[in-house]
């Protein structure tokens, strides 16, 4: 046994003076040295090189084309016209720019506060659980995980003025009937109804993960002081969703405003182009009308519109976390 102890004792004497001398690979050095190694970029390298050749390459080409009259037949007969495409963005074509980016906002502001507040409010109705509301959150998450082209056809229908069931509820109310997808004034009402109807499960359900990580604490508290739902809600549950809804916010504002086979499917733009969003002008000017140059213009800023709402989101919602 001293026999053990002695050879133990020497050998932790000799670890400590390669220690001292540096020539024992220490944990610590090994996880420096690891960390430092070029050999750890080859780890995220297929992650990079995916997003390099599907996200990067795409971006810089579209914003290269966005500088040229494109000719798609024939791109050797492009013509360098610089920012050109971009100042046409502001002449008075129709549909224009300016207008087709306010129906865009107006299209966005809608199922950004509409789906954030209808969210919620299903959430706190659904919180508690049960058989019966789990069917129900099942049947509020449907629609998100269902195709939007089949949805959307499936909305035409039920828009439809001569047959549709919108109408026939008006009937059965007596209430006068509307033509919905044909009247430029009812058409983007009618795609934001559709769009809150098959979004507003994806936002339950945040809001529902929310919910369950609240402190229960506070809202206890809060009762038996006497505060009613109103004001437990305002002052307790609230101010602990600020984060989960500002990624609401974000994540519905960037969807909304790229937001485009609902266009395309229910009323094409139209009529009078009602429902002509950035989205779906960009697509009339490169892919029907081959104005490929300024398509990728429209695309190049609709991209800077989106990243600009990001941040500005952002940065509201931090300065708000930091007030409170």
């Amino acid at each position: 046994m001293a026999e053990l102890d002695r050879n133990a004792e020497l050998a932790n004497g000799a670890l400590q003076r390669d220690v001292r001398a540096g020539r024992a690979d220490h944990p610590a050095r090994r996880i420096k040295r690891a960390r430092e190694s070029p050999i750890g970029w080859l780890y995220p390298a297929p992650a990079l090189l995916i997003f390099a050749v599907f996200v990067i390459a795409p971006t810089a080409y579209t914003i290269y084309i966005s500088t040229f009259k494109w000719n798609v037949l024939n791109t050797s007969m492009s013509k360098y016209i610089g920012f050109a495409n971009y100042q046409t963005l502001f002449s008075s074509s129709t549909p224009s720019f300016l207008s087709s980016a306010w129906r865009s906002l107006y299209f966005s502001g809608a199922t950004v506060i509409g789906g954030t507040v209808l969210g919620l409010a299903i959430a706190l109705l659904l919180q508690r659980g049960g058989k019966l509301l789990n069917g129900v959150r099942v049947a509020v998450f449907a629609p998100y995980i269902t195709p939007v082209v089949a949805t959307s056809v499936a909305w035409v229908w039920i828009f439809n003025p001569q047959f549709g069931l919108a109408n026939s509820l008006l009937r059965v109310l007596h209430l006068p009937t509307e033509q919905w997808l044909q009247s430029s004034t009812w058409a983007m009402p009618s795609v934001i109804v559709f769009s809150l109807w098959h979004e507003v499960g994806f936002t339950v359900v945040l809001f529902l993960g929310g919910l369950s990580v609240l402190s229960t604490e506070m809202s206890e508290a809060a009762r038996m002081d006497g505060a009613n739902a109103w004001q437990e809600f305002w002052h307790i549950t609230w101010p602990q969703l600020r984060p989960v809804t500002t990624f609401v916010v974000v994540i519905t504002s960037i969807t909304s405003l790229q937001a485009f086979t609902q266009f395309y499917e229910m009323s094409s733009g139209g009529p009078d182009y009602a429902t002509t969003t950035l989205s779906y002008l960009l697509y009339q000017e490169a892919f029907l009308l081959f104005h490929t140059g300024y398509g990728a213009a429209l695309a190049v800023v609709l991209f800077l519109v989106t990243a600009a709402f990001t941040l500005l989101r952002r940065w509201s919602s931090s300065n708000i976390a930091r007030l409170g």
